[in-house]
């Protein structure tokens, strides 16, 4: 698995979505506002408590997530 020291997981938080450092800012919202043309400064103003390697590192898991594959269980 890559590192990704800024990206948690923790089932209280968001429901064990991918966050930003354990806060309530899931990866997929950040990366929903990239997708709608918002800038990286336009997100660090309105989310203070970010920091831009937060959402380079959203970008990069974003990318390493793409490359998994997902295999369903067989059950017998």
């Amino acid at each position: 698995m890559a590192q990704f020291d800024r990206i948690t997981f923790d089932p209280l938080v968001m429901g064990g979505k991918p966050c930003i450092r354990g806060q309530r800012v899931t990866v997929g919202m950040v990366l929903g506002l990239l997708a709608a043309g918002r800038t990286h400064e336009e997100i660090l103003k309105a989310y203070p408590y970010l920091e831009a390697q937060d959402i380079d590192q959203c970008l990069m898991y974003a990318a390493w997530r793409m490359e998994e594959r997902d295999l369903p269980l067989i059950t017998a």
